[in-house]
Formats: structure tokens, sequence, C-alpha cells
């Protein structure tokens, strides 16, 4: 890093909650003020969604593979200075896992130990989708997980500095209400916003919070690292690649609609509710283009944040699918899944070039600071 300081701005939240369009906004917002942004994409696996849809955009990404920001600490630095030698951002955004908590205590305070000279910590937010956060405190209806899966989802929220209710297109003034209610009930003192990615609404006063506050100090959250191990290990992953052909020019959109159709109706009769289920598609026609195409929940219908214009005969496919399920059904979902949309959609071929699937590994952090650096100081 150069010896300027840089302002590092962290977004967390569960799988589906919309991380990933509300970092591509503020990074927008970020550009139009004529400030740099460098992106930082992280999961367990590789070959993401986030950072090509981030990329399709015109911004510079990292992409952290293989683990969690906390596991991966000095990746995660790594990142940056290679983003600094690249473009020389004055602001980071990074991404974590949709599954990691203890956020502070692994990577906010570290950094702020450790290279407090270079950078600004933003308050960590947290962003819930608002539906299945109803149904988390117990006040929607949509299907759950499992209650060690849920406990992360609790942990995220505990540590969060601001909770982002995102999505509000979603919901009636009564749900907003009511679960701004049940959130400031359940987590006094945080601050609680209401916002839109997809629309806009509100956007604004959030990143002025990002940009002014910095991360609270004082003890972080307590966090029973056996039970959090055992809620990810109850998730499971799964990346892969496909190759489209196709016989004649062929809607895009609806190659990955029929696709997502089929895998959510055979997780659904299988009784595995899905966590996020992302696909991209680029056209092999040198366009740039790329269709991104998202699902929350097993039972919710799959929304596209970006469409193609034109037809194409030649694409690849990004499938990243997380869910609460034994990884090899998902694996044996998917596969099923291709065979009976290729025979759906006449003279379409789907070619499974790749594919993993797999449990996240067991949470362990390189370090893990239960003061700030300032509590610290105090104390001495």
């Amino acid at each position: 890093m150069s010896d300027r300081t840089a302002r590092y701005v962290m977004i967390g939240g569960f799988l589906g909650a919309g991380k990933s369009t509300s970092i591509l906004e503020l990074a927008k917002h970020l550009d139009a003020k004529g400030l740099k942004v460098g992106l930082i994409t992280n999961d367990q696996g590789t070959n993401l969604v986030d950072t090509l849809k981030l990329r399709s955009q015109g911004f510079a990404v990292e992409e952290i593979p293989g683990g969690c920001f906390c596991c991966r600490f000095n990746t995660l630095t790594e990142a940056a200075e290679n983003l600094d030698a690249a473009t020389r951002p004055d602001i980071f955004i990074a991404e974590p896992v949709g599954s990691c908590t203890d956020l502070i205590a692994s990577v906010s305070y570290p950094l702020r130990r450790i290279y407090g000279d270079r950078f600004s910590i933003a308050p960590l937010s947290v962003v819930v989708d608002p539906l299945r956060c109803m149904r988390v405190l117990g006040i929607g209806n949509e299907r759950g997980f499992s209650q060690k899966v849920t406990y992360i989802y609790l942990k995220q929220l505990e540590e969060a500095a601001t909770i982002i209710i995102n999505k509000a297109d979603l919901i009636t003034q009564d749900q907003e209400t009511a679960l701004r209610k049940a959130l400031a009930d359940k987590f006094p003192g945080k601050t609680i916003l209401t916002v839109s990615a997809r629309t806009g609404e509100n956007l604004d006063h959030w990143f002025e919070n990002l940009m002014s506050g910095e991360q609270p100090g004082g003890d972080t959250m307590d966090l029973d690292y056996k039970v959090y191990a055992e809620g990810e290990a109850l998730l499971g992953w799964l990346n892969a690649t496909v190759e489209l052909k196709a016989d004649q020019y062929i809607d895009g959109d609806q190659v990955l609609s029929t696709l997502a159709e089929s895998v959510g109706t055979r997780l659904a009769v299988e009784d595995i509710e899905i966590a996020h289920f992302k696909m991209t598609l680029s056209p092999e026609d040198g366009s740039g283009e790329l269709a991104v195409l998202n699902m929350v929940g097993t039972t919710r219908k799959a929304e596209f944040s970006q469409s193609l214009s034109d037809p194409l005969d030649s694409g690849q496919i990004i499938v990243n699918l997380r869910a609460e399920g034994d990884p090899q059904r998902l694996s044996i979902a998917l596969q099923a899944a291709l065979i009976e949309s290729a025979a759906e959609l006449s003279g379409v071929t789907l070619d499974l070039d790749h594919i993993e699937s797999f449990k996240p590994g067991e949470p362990n952090p390189i370090y893990r600071m239960k003061h700030d650096q300032e509590t610290l100081a105090g104390a001495l």
C-alpha cells in the first residue's frame, strides 16, 4: 500500500441478501463523485458470479477464493495491495462470504491494529433480505433454516453497526414497520435503515453513513465457534461451468430461466432450502454482455439483475448454488436439470465443463481480537 489513507468498507449479510447489487450501486455512486474504487469479492469456491457481474460494469475486482476473509486475512491485504498497485483506489469495498460472521474481531480490528495508518475502517453494514429476516425473527411465513444455520444469521446481525433492510420493494409498509420493530427489540442500539438497491430507494442515506462514520470500538461479541462450524457444515456449495450451444439463435435469458426452474423444482422435492442460487450467461460473440439471474429461497421465482439485449447461439454459464443440504444432492439436481432443460429447449446443448460441490471448511481465523486498539490503549 502507498503511504496514503484509504477507506475500507465491508458489507456483510447472509446468502441472498443482495450484497453484490448493493456494492455495485455503492461503487457507481462513488465513481460518479470522482472517487476510485477497488472491489474485493470472497467465497469458499472459485468462478464467482459476483466477480463477473462487478467486472462487467468496468470496476477493478480482486477475487479471494478458498475461504472467508477471516481465514485468508493475509490474502485480503494482498488483494488490497494488488488493487492499489493497479488503480490506487480511494475506497476499498469488500464483500465477505455470505455464511461468514465474526468479521469485527477477525477482520476490522486486525486491519485497524496492523494497518491503521493505511485504512480508515467504515462501520460494518449487514444487509438482510426482508422476507427471510422476518422468518428468522418469527414474524414471517417463508421457509427458514435449521437452528445452527440460523445461529450464524443472528450473529451477523448482532455484530453489525448498521442493519440494512434491503429489497424494500418486496414488502408492504406494515411489514417494514413490524420488521424494524422486531430488529430493534432483539438488537437494541443498532442503526436500522430500509433501502432498495434495485430501485435506489434511500441508498444515499446509507452511503453517507458508510463514508462518514468509523467502526465503533469496544468488546467483540461472544461466538461459539463449534456451533458456527456446525452451522456452516450444514450448507452445501456448488460451483459449475456450462457450455451452451444452439442450432439457431435463442433467447439466453430464457435458457437461464428454464434451468433455474428445473433446479428449483428438484430441490423442492428433495426438501432442500436454497440460500442463494446465481447464474451468469456470457455470449461468445465478444459483445461483453452478461445476463445475471438470482433466486433466493426454493419457493421464490428467479429474477434477473442483468439481461441480454440480443439472442445468442453459444455462450458460457457460470452457476453458484448455495443451499442447506448435502452438496452431492445439489450436484445431482443440477446435472439432471441440465439434461431436462436441454430437452425442453429444442436444438440446445448444455455441456457441463466443470463442477465442484462441497461443504465449507471449519472457520479458523488468523486473528481474533476481542478488543479494538483504542480500548486496549485506554486500558493500558
